[in-house]
């Protein structure tokens, strides 16, 4: 089973992978918290800016883990469900509805926590890489890929260090292209292949952000 130290070592392999690819103007997104040590590696190695794609997932009652759903919020929040595990769960629309509201609040603190006033870095006619530490359900995800490919990117890049072949295989069909180190079948847990999986803390994600910033110097704005 391949494991990582850490995320920043995750996304130092990963960067080299993508590095090899030669993007036209790319553009990094990162799903926070997670995802933002993975995605400043892409950003060091390619110079490229990053932004973020605020998403939550929404879990199942009783099994916050399992991912029913996802909602993002975009210039209109939207909600990706899984279906299959909604009528497992015997979950109806309005019961997703319902579970969304503290997601989008928490989306909301966030927003404001980590971007402040800062614009989203242009997207439209670019290379969007959307990457995290890893996909297990694949619900988040999806939610991710469908809220960028809205913003219209010339060429939409799902890049991750590890996640199962089935949801890789599912995804593939949101994006042009998918970059994975390691397809675990099947994945238990994405922490399994990671010696230090410990939360990264929101101040290390504005941090990361402001690194970022520098090495990707001044973005007009999106348009």
């Amino acid at each position: 089973m391949t494991r990582f130290p850490d995320r920043s070592a995750a996304g130092q392999a990963l960067a080299e992978v993508v590095a090899q690819k030669a993007y036209d103007d790319p553009v990094v997104l990162a799903l926070p918290r997670g995802g933002v040590p993975v995605a400043i590696e892409l950003v060091r190695a390619l110079k490229a800016p990053m932004d973020l794609v605020m998403v939550r997932k929404i879990g199942a009652p009783g099994q916050q883990e399992l991912a029913v759903a996802a909602v993002v919020n975009g210039d209109d929040p939207q909600i990706v469900v899984n279906d299959s595990i909604a009528r497992a769960f015997g979950l109806s629309e309005a019961d997703i509805d319902a579970m969304s509201k503290p997601r989008l609040a928490e989306i909301a603190r966030r927003r404001a926590l980590y971007l402040g006033g800062r614009k989203k870095v242009p997207v439209k006619g670019r290379t969007a890489i959307v990457t995290d530490d890893g996909i297990a359900t694949g619900a988040t995800m999806r939610a991710s890929l469908l809220a960028v490919r809205r913003r219209e990117p010339a060429r939409l890049v799902l890049a991750v260090p590890v996640a199962s072949r089935e949801v890789i295989e599912d995804l593939g069909k949101e994006v042009d292209e998918v970059i994975c180190l390691t397809m675990p079948d099947p994945l238990r847990a994405i922490g399994m292949h990671y010696d230090d999986f410990s939360q990264v803390d929101d101040d290390e994600v504005v941090r990361l952000l402001a690194e970022a910033d520098r090495l990707a110097g001044p973005q007009p704005p999106e348009g």
